[in-house]
């Protein structure tokens, strides 16, 4: 069974930490990057819970942490594969996109997805210039999507959560 992920929650977070850090969480922006730290604090502030498990999606603090809270690689292969406790989300187009949905980007210059963004806000009709995104490391609020220069994207349309 599904639970509903709460989007006002999880956009709610997002307008609020996009231009600034939550203390609770360390910042990976020397380390890599935060987009998907903050994604994943994002989901999760939209109730869903994390899931402990040895390859799950978990925040402790900096040295106990899973790969999928803090990689794109790791995030999307969680969400997209998870059977057990925590967020699920299935890729789909743009149709398929909600506040409160990840988005990933592929650039020009690397092979694999690299960025990893919030939507806080779609206009209609619904289309790539129409979607807003909330996001970390290079931080940005209400951007449009469409000003990336990327390669390739795809959409992650969170489903709900298992308990």
């Amino acid at each position: 069974m599904l639970y509903s992920y709460n989007r006002l929650n999880a956009v709610n977070y997002a307008r609020k930490w996009a231009l600034k850090r939550n203390p609770n969480y360390t910042n990976f922006d020397e380390m890599g990057g935060d987009c998907s730290n903050f994604a994943s604090q994002v989901i999760h502030a939209g109730d869903c819970p994390m899931n402990y498990d040895k390859y799950g999606w978990y925040y402790e603090g900096i040295n106990n942490r899973a790969p999928a809270w803090t990689s794109v690689k790791y995030l999307h292969k969680f969400l997209i594969k998870n059977k057990g406790v925590g967020p699920v989300a299935a890729e789909g187009d743009v149709t398929d996109i909600q506040v409160g949905d990840l988005i990933q980007l592929k650039f020009h210059s690397i092979e694999d997805f690299a960025h990893s963004l919030i939507v806080v806000d779609i206009k209609y009709p619904k289309k790539i210039d129409n979607i807003f995104i909330a996001t970390h490391t290079i931080d940005r609020i209400d951007y449009r999507l469409s000003n990336y220069m990327y390669k390739e994207l795809r959409f992650l349309h969170i489903l709900g959560f298992r308990k």
